[in-house]
């Protein structure tokens, strides 16, 4: 019966008088296994990130816009033909099961001032809802009422990003502010959400729906709003509601059968499901390429098993001559690969998990997710590949006749 402990010792031996050419092989593994920890790292780091962002964006929401106008065969854009009414987001509110919140949207960008400070920003006019709809929370002074969107009240509520650079550190609550030409009182502060992309969802200023129609933005029709925000109760019931709001409007609108709508409706929640399934399969991708390494460093070590058979024929031929079974000689061979693919895995998880802490410190924004699944993965493969690669070495080491090994110069 195998000594596995006697076996295992010579295994150990036998790669510490080599220890250059251990560390060599062991080269390809560590390579390996930190590059997937690292792509993992990263692909999952971006799955969490893109989750978030949708998250703060405002989940299990349905945008409806009205199509787009066209002259002359041209297609001009999303709202440039208006359809959509603040009577419509009522009908929507009352007459639609399953919905959380409706809130009309216009918007349109406009300088900001105060004092001898200005701004760039995109104004929003729309209702209280919309800041639940969106995920929108206050962080200092109060938000507008129903009662301001009533009586088309000039007040106003700031994102961070305005409020630092129209104020700085001073507190911009009850200040006035020229939107235009028109003064807006500072009712409250949003708190931080950061960037979706290229999108600084900071860098905006809230008004009542009623007053940007009537004093801000002018409308070329009355009443007519760019959107239609809606909050679905969950995200199981989205497409049911999807499909009411669609059949309300055709018979609001007067929309035939086999008419073109006059309006659109973009599901959120599939759009954040395409997202996150890209991310996974990128994140999948890179892990993949990655693993392609770890083979790498495997052929590397069946290679140097092989030169070591080779070399070692004659203490080979002594081990079996004093008793030594080929199973003996097959297992101390296959122990050596296992050890050095095992080896190399423990210094490419730590390799990379410095490297992924490395790329997250040195790239401005990017987010890192180190989990134990990636390092028991990257580990288990590592050692599968020693095995794998050493098995035929071990297999040949162990079919050597002794009188001929013994022979061997």
């Amino acid at each position: 019966m195998m000594d596995l402990k006697s076996t295992t010792k010579m295994a150990i031996n036998s790669l510490k008088v080599n220890k250059l050419r251990s560390a060599l092989t062991s080269l390809g593994i560590i390579i390996g296994v930190s590059a997937v920890i690292i792509m993992l790292a990263i692909g999952t780091g971006a799955s969490k990130q893109v989750q978030a962002n949708m998250e703060s964006m405002g989940s299990n929401l349905l945008t409806i816009r009205s199509t787009s106008a066209r002259t002359g065969g041209v297609s001009l854009g999303i709202g440039t033909r208006p359809s959509l009414t603040l009577k419509d987001a009522t009908a929507i509110e009352k007459m639609i099961p399953d919905i959380d919140a409706v809130a009309p949207v216009s918007n349109e960008s406009k300088q900001v001032m105060y004092g001898n400070q200005n701004w760039q920003t995109t104004v929003y006019g729309t209702t209280p809802k919309y800041l639940y709809a969106k995920n929108y929370e206050i962080d200092l002074g109060r938000r507008f009422s129903f009662e301001d969107v009533k009586n088309s009240a000039k007040v106003c509520l700031i994102g961070s990003t305005v409020a630092t650079e129209l104020f700085g550190d001073v507190s911009p609550i009850d200040k006035v502010i020229r939107i235009g030409n028109v003064p807006f009182k500072v009712l409250g502060t949003l708190k931080t959400k950061g960037s979706s992309g290229p999108f600084d969802q900071d860098d905006l200023i809230f008004i009542p729906i009623t007053t940007a129609q009537k004093k801000l933005f002018g409308v070329s029709f009355p009443g007519t709003v760019k959107m239609i925000i809606v909050k679905g109760q969950d995200a199981d019931t989205l497409n049911n509601v999807e499909k009411n709001i669609e059949e309300l409007l055709k018979q609001r609108h007067n929309i035939g059968k086999n008419q073109v709508n006059d309006f659109e409706i973009r599901n959120s929640a599939e759009f954040q499901e395409k997202m996150k399934s890209t991310v996974q399969t990128f994140a999948i991708l890179l892990a993949s390429i990655a693993s392609v390494s770890l083979l790498v460093g495997g052929i590397g070590i069946m290679n140097i098993m092989l030169v070591s058979v080779t070399e070692r024929t004659k203490e080979i031929g002594i081990r079996m001559a004093i008793g030594a079974r080929a199973s003996d000689i097959r297992w101390q061979f296959l122990i050596e690969s296992f050890l050095l693919s095992m080896i190399g895995g423990l210094i490419g998880v730590a390799t990379g998990i410095i490297g992924a802490k490395s790329v997250e410190f040195f790239s401005e924004g990017m987010s890192i997710s180190i989990s134990l699944f990636s390092i028991f993965l990257s580990l288990g493969f590592s050692g599968l590949v020693g095995i794998a690669f050493g098995y035929y070495p071990a297999y040949k080491a162990s079919l050597l006749n002794p009188i001929d090994a013994l022979r061997y110069e």
